[in-house]
């Protein structure tokens, strides 16, 4: 009989190794289905990692907000959108980065009565937990209707400006900010970027609306720490709402209201307020506070036992504002740092702080940059600081004081900052700085 002999060649490219383990393989599949079945708690901690390297940026925020915490996958999410990304500015979190810049954008955009306010409401169970700071530097108005198109007779200005007003307000936050019990920090500009060739004044009001609004919100937020309401043409009797608002707010520490119209009616509120709040820093740069305003501030200085910080640059205080404020550190004991650059003070006032720079202990920064002390004043502030040991700085560019003088101040500062170098040598502070 004949038989056929049989050959089996072998394969020299097979091996065990590209056989996936059936465990990869269900990694694999559980990656592939995480958007119907988002199983990853009951993994063990290092199939977690490989599932989430698998996982697409692009997945829907309702899947992985409250179920992924790995800070690798929302490196990644931050990455592939935002060219610019220093996580620290986010308490070097990922995630939060991701949720407190996704709510920003979409505040930003947001036009009343024509985004849906679903958009925001619902992420507030997704992104709660995370947010802790929000900077908004956009609120954009209604679209205007054409009336015309509605059908409407606007022959009585009366009407069109009733009409107007209507398209003003933006967006209330308070439903927003009410609900993210993490928030810590506010940044708010009523302002609208790039508006291009769409240029209308009305662009950039803050309503009375809006400030009732956001005035309401604020004193709901209980753990807000640090509110920022610049650039918003903010005039007195909107400070005067928020001020009232702010009182005895149990955790503000630090109130913004820079660059604004405020004068001396919007600056005595805030003058109560300091003297009714756990206020440590009061930025009031670049608004039309005169005398009595300062003189306001002042009292509220005085009965103040946590300011550490004012800030009174670009107003118009001039010497019966300057030297209300300097009788003020008499007596205060808390302020260390004074901003009252470019306020047309002039002799009286440095007459005022010599004395308060003889006897203040806390006092450690002033600024008297762009005013008129002139030779006689800048000769007083260097008698008031022949004892000193507290302060370390003082500016005094542009204040038409003599070069001599200037150096002897300065040299007696130097000595001041070298001695507090020396002191925290020898006894290092335990707190973080």
């Amino acid at each position: 009989s004949f038989y056929t002999r049989r050959c089996i060649t072998e394969d020299l490219s097979w091996s065990l190794v590209t056989v996936l383990p059936l465990t990869e393989l269900c990694l694999q599949h559980i990656a592939h289905n995480f958007e119907n079945n988002p199983i990853l708690n009951d993994l063990l901690p290092e199939h977690q990692k490989k599932v989430v390297e698998r996982l697409s940026t692009s997945l829907p925020l309702t899947v992985t907000a409250n179920t992924v915490s790995h800070e690798e996958y929302w490196k990644r999410c931050c990455m592939e959108r935002w060219q610019v990304c220093d996580v620290s500015n986010y308490g070097d979190s990922w995630k939060r980065m991701f949720f407190e810049r996704h709510l920003e954008n979409i505040l930003k955009f947001f036009i009343p009565n024509t985004t849906d306010p679903e958009q925001v409401l619902e992420l507030i169970p997704l992104c709660k937990d995370y947010v802790r700071k929000l900077e908004i530097n956009q609120f954009l108005p209604p679209l205007q209707v054409d009336p015309k198109e509605e059908g409407q007779d606007l022959s009585d200005a009366e009407d069109e400006a009733e009409i107007g007003e209507v398209y003003k307000h933006h967006y209330n936050l308070k439903e927003l900010i009410t609900s993210l019990p993490h928030l810590e920090e506010l940044h708010l500009i009523y302002d609208v970027k790039s508006c291009g060739m769409n240029f209308e004044w009305n662009l950039f009001n803050f309503t009375e609306l809006d400030c009732s609004n956001l005035a309401s919100a604020v004193k709901m937020c209980r753990n807000l720490k640090v509110f920022k309401l610049t650039r918003s043409k903010a005039d007195d009797e909107k400070i005067k709402l928020l001020a009232r608002n702010l009182q005895h707010h149990p955790c503000l520490l630090e109130l913004d209201l820079s660059h604004n119209l405020i004068r001396d009616h919007g600056a005595q509120a805030l003058g109560k307020l300091i003297s009714h709040s756990r206020l440590e820093t009061l930025n009031l740069c670049n608004n039309q506070i005169c005398h009595l305003g300062a003189q306001a501030l002042a009292q509220g200085l005085a009965e103040s036992s946590t300011l550490t910080s004012l800030n009174l640059r670009l107003n118009f205080v001039e010497d019966k504002g300057g030297e209300a404020i300097g009788r003020a550190l008499l007596t205060n004991t808390s302020l260390k740092c004074l901003h009252l650059g470019s306020n047309n003070l002039s002799e009286p006032t440095a007459a005022v702080f010599s004395q308060v720079l003889a006897q203040n202990t806390s006092l450690m920064s002033i600024n008297f940059s762009c005013n008129h002390l002139g030779l006689d004043g800048g000769k007083q502030l260097l008698e008031g600081l022949a004892n000193n040991k507290t302060l370390t700085e003082l500016d005094l560019r542009h204040a038409e004081v003599e070069q001599e003088t200037d150096f002897l101040i300065h040299e007696i500062l130097w000595a001041n900052r070298e001695a507090v170098r020396l002191a925290s040598l020898q006894h290092p502070t335990t707190e973080p700085l």
